[in-house]
């Protein structure tokens, strides 16, 4: 619980300090067991410093909200309207010197130094598994290790982030290291720093934990999607999922699946083409997750500028067995969920020998699919007969609250403009700070 969004909401409902401040204790007291003393002192300090904030005005502080929720809006759903949000990032960050940006929607960005290509990302643990933070500690870290492999980089450091909320165990932050370490020793990249915090310091009460991990890589040649052209082929992995398919096992009734999700056949399979010669000839890498195959193949499309058609054929078989069957089960659909599948987009020429070369590292792949020229958009090609292939408006909806909140946006193009509008906002604030900067 968020005590300081309680007081601020109850102050502006223009609600009687005396009876805030009690309403906050009984809150304060419910969730942490405390002495009721203590619940009023704190409450009445948690009221006292939301007033005092109030005097904080001004173009630093002061923000026009764009009215679409995060949850409305579906960021972090990997969904359309995750993906229009992330298209609103370049236009706020600008034109830098990277050699692939943000512009470019990739799985890592990358910048030149010292002759190599130095390649930086970061990924959020996922949110549901904080009552797990030793699978959320491992699934984070192989996650973040996969965006790198994908860009043809070898990982060479590892970064880590965690938050737990006050009344959180200590034992949290031990587990969720202890997760990333697994991965971090068995691939041989150091976990070399971090941070540890509480989330909103004493102003958020309850056992809530989050963090991300972060990777630092180093490659002689990029993979980024850009790199996709017509005449391709995409190759794809077999996949058992990390932890979104961890959650749905754990919060539908499936704890079996889970144990499927520890693996690191896609970080052995990369290795492998790393030392292999074969890597020189493949053109893009990325791995299936951001909404699924809907979602990375529409991505890729976009942002090669190339058409891209999947053939449904081998899919299935490329899923591991277990997994599918509870997708089956819980009607989830399995193209628009995450895998943790390996893609490679490269000639047909060079189809064979990347297939046998992951397959030296014991982990399967087949042919899924086609590029060729004409406009950005991805089709799937199912028994004979051509399909679009969008991603929806939110990931497959692969846990029972979810499927509640497996909504369609009340008016999409509506928020859309709001949310564009509010990036503009925050472009022009950047710009008057830059500004006041360069004259000081």
């Amino acid at each position: 619980m968020d005590v300081e969004q309680f007081a601020r909401d109850g102050i502006e409902s223009g609600a009687a300090k005396d009876t805030l401040i009690e309403a906050l204790a009984e809150r304060i007291i419910e969730i942490k067991k405390c002495d009721p003393g203590f619940a009023h002192d704190f409450a009445a300090a948690v009221v006292l410093e939301v007033e005092n904030s109030s005097a904080m005005k001004g173009d630093l502080a002061d923000f026009e909200p764009s009215g679409v929720s995060m949850g409305e809006f579906g960021v972090g759903s990997r969904g359309a309207g995750d993906f229009f949000a992330h298209r609103q990032f370049p236009r706020i960050i600008g034109s830098d010197s990277a050699d692939v940006g943000v512009d470019e929607m990739d799985d890592a960005g990358v910048v030149s130094a010292g002759g190599k290509y130095i390649i930086a990302t970061v990924d959020g643990m996922h949110s549901r598994l904080s009552d797990y933070p030793f699978l959320a500690g491992f699934h984070v870290t192989r996650a973040t290790l996969r965006d790198v492999y994908v860009m043809g980089a070898k990982p060479v450091a590892l970064i880590s982030d965690i938050h737990v909320a006050d009344d959180g165990d200590v034992a949290k932050i031990f587990e969720y290291t202890a997760g990333i370490s697994v991965v971090s020793e068995m691939m041989d990249v150091p976990l070399v720093s971090g941070s540890t915090l509480r989330i909103g310091g004493d102003m958020v009460i309850g056992e809530r934990l989050t963090g991300c991990v972060g990777a630092v890589g180093v490659a002689d040649h990029l993979t980024a999607r850009k790199s996709t052209v017509p005449g391709d082929v995409l190759l794809m992995s077999e996949g058992a999922g990390g932890g979104t398919i961890a959650t749905a096992g754990i919060y539908s009734g499936y704890p079996e699946v889970v144990d499927r999700t520890i693996n690191l056949s896609f970080l052995k399979a990369c290795e492998a083409l790393l030392k292999s010669d074969v890597l020189g000839e493949i053109h893009s890498m990325t791995d299936v997750t951001n909404g699924g195959l809907r979602g990375d193949v529409y991505e890729m499309a976009e942002t090669a500028g190339c058409r891209i058609v999947i053939e449904e054929e081998n899919l299935r078989s490329l899923i591991d067995q277990s997994v599918l069957e509870m997708l089956d089960e819980l009607e989830i659909d399995y193209l628009g969920v995450s895998l943790d599948a390996l893609l490679v987009v490269a000639p047909p020429s060079a189809a064979e020998r990347i297939i046998e070369t992951v397959a030296e590292a014991g982990v399967r792949m087949k042919e899924i699919g086609y590029v060729e020229s004409g406009p950005a958009e991805s089709k799937l090609l199912s028994s004979g007969k051509m399909h679009d292939f969008l991603p929806r408006f939110r990931e497959s909806a692969y846990t029972p609250v979810k499927k509640v909140v497996d909504t369609s946006p009340g008016d999409f193009e509506d928020m859309k403009v709001k949310v564009s509008a509010a990036a503009d906002r925050a472009i022009e604030k950047k710009m008057r700070v830059i500004e006041l900067l360069n004259k000081n």
